[in-house]
C-alpha cells in the first residue's frame, strides 16, 4: 500500500498488542497504587505465592518473560525485602526466589485494588468478549512465534 507514492507499513500487530497491554496495565496500576505496587510487581509476587520457592528460570518461563528482564524486575522487590533470592538447595548454580512475609503482606494489601481492576476490565468487555479475548491470548502464548534458532525461554 502507498500514500502519495510512498510505501506505507501495514498496521503492526506487536504495537497494537503492546498498546493494549499498556492501556490495561495503567488502569490496574491505578487501582493497586495504594499498596505501592505496579502491576508487573503484583504479578511476580502473586506468581511466587502460587509457585512457592522457585528458580528465576522457572518463574521467567511461567511468566513468559526473558530471564534478564525478570532479573531487572525483581531487583526493586529484593531491595524492598518483598522477595529474597538465595542459592537453590538442589542446584548451587541457580538462585531460588521466595516471597517474604513483607511481600505477602504487600500482595494481600493490593488484592482489593486488583479485584476492582478485574471488575472494571470485565465490565468494559462483557463476559462473551472477555472469554474470546482470553482464548485468543492463550492461542498467541501457545503459538510458535520464535525466530528460527532462537533458544530464549
Amino acid at each position: 500500500m502507498s500514500i502519495n507514492g510512498k510505501p506505507q507499513l501495514e498496521p503492526c500487530n506487536c504495537a497494537a498488542l503492546r498498546a493494549a497491554a499498556r492501556h490495561v496495565s495503567q488502569m490496574y496500576d491505578g487501582h493497586i497504587s495504594d499498596a505501592e505496587l505496579r502491576t508487573s510487581q503484583f504479578t511476580i509476587l502473586s506468581m511466587l505465592k502460587r509457585l512457592g520457592p522457585t528458580t528465576i528460570n522457572t518463574l521467567a518461563r511461567n511468566m513468559v518473560m526473558d530471564r534478564t528482564t525478570l532479573g531487572r524486575n525483581i531487583v526493586p522487590l529484593q531491595r524492598r525485602r518483598l522477595i529474597t533470592a538465595r542459592r537453590s538447595p538442589t542446584d548451587g548454580r541457580s538462585k531460588e526466589l521466595q516471597l517474604t512475609q513483607a511481600g505477602l503482606a504487600r500482595l494481600e494489601a493490593s488484592v482489593e485494588g486488583w479485584r476492582k481492576a478485574q471488575t472494571q476490565f470485565e465490565a468494559a468487555l462483557g463476559p462473551e468478549r472477555l472469554a474470546q479475548l482470553r482464548s485468543l491470548l492463550q492461542v498467541v502464548v501457545e503459538s510458535d512465534l520464535r525466530i528460527d534458532g532462537d533458544s530464549r525461554n
